[in-house]
């Protein structure tokens, strides 16, 4: 998640990132979700390649921006991340930083945001259904599943049927039919990760990472809610228990080392409070 500081996005455990990766002079990094890039800019003013993935179409200009400046050791592919598995080729580090970014957030029009009314819309690359749509086309039983799945909502089914009842067409118009005050954000949550499909594009990129990676390389992966690091956990886990490890079934794709896992800082929590439920979760490729 790219967090706005004022004006400025600021990446959230940009620092604990750059000093996980280590020494990036001549690697080559994909940044799996550029966003305003700042992990692509940090890599690349260490003396990285990059290859960025982005599919918000309005990150295209900070993406050119970049590229003047950096020439070919900069690559946009203004795709989801889930294309990572079409690259050639091995790369060093890839690191993901999941969840929407504050310029999302802060465009009414998008329609991510409870606190300014818009358009139901949530769709990250502008293609698919708007979260509207997905409403009217779901069952209250497909609903409740999502609001509990995607968002931890419990008494799911009362407001799913709720919702379905109203079929809202703004974000207001959402945000009235929650009652529970907090319940607002993880609605809101859930039919955003629903309308993009961000947890099957995450199990779809984390597929291809053993197959990318140099041995030596590391995947980082910051995540901000309980689906979405639990996936990364249990992967991780996956990845680097021995090949027939009664404790784990599936047997492990690629030997790998975890690396321990990190927070913010009070300092990052108190400068950008929506660092606050983050986790820096990490492996290295040993063979």
């Amino acid at each position: 998640m790219k967090l706005n500081n004022n004006t400025k996005h600021i990446p959230v455990l940009l620092d604990a990132v750059i000093n996980a990766a280590g020494d990036v002079r001549g690697k080559y990094v994909v940044d799996a979700t550029f966003g305003a890039g700042g992990y692509t800019r940090a890599f690349l003013d260490a003396g990285a390649s990059v290859v960025a993935f982005d599919r918000d179409p309005n990150v295209a200009a900070d993406a050119e921006k970049i590229k003047s400046e950096f020439g070919n050791q900069f690559e946009f592919i203004s795709r989801p991340f889930s294309y990572m598995s079409k690259l050639d080729g091995k790369f060093d580090i890839i690191v993901f930083d999941l969840g929407i970014s504050s310029m999302q957030i802060d465009v009414p029009s998008r329609g991510f945001s409870f606190r300014a009314d818009g358009p139901l819309d949530m769709r990250m690359s502008g293609d698919g259904k708007t979260a509207a749509e997905l409403i009217a086309e779901l069952s209250s039983d497909d609903l409740a599943k999502i609001l509990r799945d995607f968002g931890d909502i419990k008494k799911a089914g009362i407001l799913a049927r709720a919702i379905k009842s109203a079929e809202p067409q703004t974000t207001f118009a959402l945000k009235n039919l929650i009652h529970n005050p907090r319940d607002i954000a993880p609605v809101f949550q859930a039919l955003r990760i629903a309308v993009n499909d961000e947890m099957g594009e995450l199990v779809r990129a984390l597929d291809s990472v053993p197959g990318l990676l140099n041995v030596g390389g590391k995947c980082l992966c910051i995540t901000f809610h309980s689906t979405e690091d639990r996936i990364v956990k249990q992967t991780f886990r996956k990845w680097s228990t021995q090949p027939g490890d009664p404790r784990i079934p599936t047997q492990a794709q690629a030997k790998f080392v975890q690396i321990k896992t990190l927070t913010p800082t009070d300092t990052e929590i108190a400068q950008n409070p929506r660092a606050r439920s983050a986790h820096l979760r990490g492996v290295i490729k040993s063979y």
